[in-house]
């Protein structure tokens, strides 16, 4: 008995040293996969720099999640800040000095918003590049147009802490950065008529991708702490969220108010900010565009 005993207590001990070189494995594959270079040359977006073009900037800025992150100013704030754990701070992007936009040429503007990739080639991390990456020339000069003109001002750098488990699993490609996501190779998104149809509907649900998946069929998002609800399911899936709002009536109810037609609190984990400042006809159009959807199941990729 003492001599199984013996051969067990081994075993274990095996067991823990290989799992341990495997997590080691994987944090030094997250470390060299944060740190790695993507070589991606998109053709430069000149900024605009009329009135109405900055208007709009302003417009996507404040409506497609930029300020969520990077707050009212651009000058960066605490997306998640979990004591010990997962930190994540937006940076300051006013154009202050040393500032991390100060030096950006025109080309580095588009490689950042559309592909998530750094002036250095190294990828944005957490920085939802995805729901960015089909916006007209037209719309991606105009936000960087309001960007670049905002007032200087005080601000952090970026700072990225990701707990071991997690770099783990980047290292593993359970957590995807936008980098990765993206089709660099499409060509940029040609101008849709603004309107309540489903096809502008669409080009402004590419701003829900982040969260809600290609497809936008929900399920868990990768990386996000251990106490935020899977996104829902915007398919017409039988279990998808579509199925609460018989009217585009009810659907911007709710991106109003945070709540559903029953009362019940949608988790604020949505950026209602954002969504409360998407104009009638945005939030109208997307409605359609979701309606006609094909069903997916929730959380399949498409």
């Amino acid at each position: 008995m003492k001599r199984w005993i013996k051969i067990a207590a081994i075993a274990v001990t095996a067991v823990a040293v290989l799992a341990g070189g495997a997590f080691a494995t994987a944090l030094q594959l997250g470390e060299r996969k944060m740190h790695r270079r993507i070589a991606v040359n998109p053709p430069a977006v000149a900024a605009a720099t009329d009135a109405t073009s900055i208007e709009r900037g302003r417009y996507l800025f404040m409506s497609r999640g930029c300020s969520e992150c990077h707050g009212a100013t651009g000058t960066g704030k605490d997306v998640v800040n979990e004591p010990g754990g997962l930190l994540i701070h937006a940076p300051n992007i006013t154009p202050a000095q040393g500032g991390v936009v100060a030096s950006y040429q025109p080309v580095d503007w588009v490689r950042s918003i559309r592909h998530g990739v750094k002036p250095n080639g190294e990828p944005i991390l957490v920085m939802p590049s995805e729901d960015y990456n089909r916006l007209t020339d037209a719309d991606l000069a105009a936000l960087i147009g309001f960007v670049r003109q905002l007032p200087a001002a005080a601000g952090a750098g970026a700072t990225v802490r990701f707990p071991p488990m997690v770099k783990a699993l980047v290292g593993l490609g359970a957590i995807p950065d936008a980098a990765q996501k993206i089709d660099h190779t499409l060509p940029p998104s040609k101008p849709i008529a603004e309107g309540i149809t489903p096809e502008h509907g669409a080009y402004v649900a590419n701003a829900c991708i982040g969260c809600h998946g290609a497809a936008l069929s929900g399920g868990k998002i990768p990386g996000t702490p251990p106490d935020w609800p899977p996104a829902a399911n915007l398919t017409p899936a039988p279990d998808g969220a579509m199925a609460r709002y018989p009217t585009a009536e009810a659907f911007a109810t709710m991106l109003r108010t945070g709540k559903r037609p029953d009362g019940s609190a949608v988790s604020t984990v949505m950026p209602f900010p954002a969504l409360q400042a998407m104009n009638d006809t945005d939030v109208k159009a997307m409605y359609l565009h979701l309606k006609r959807l094909p069903a997916v199941p929730t959380g399949e990729k498409r």
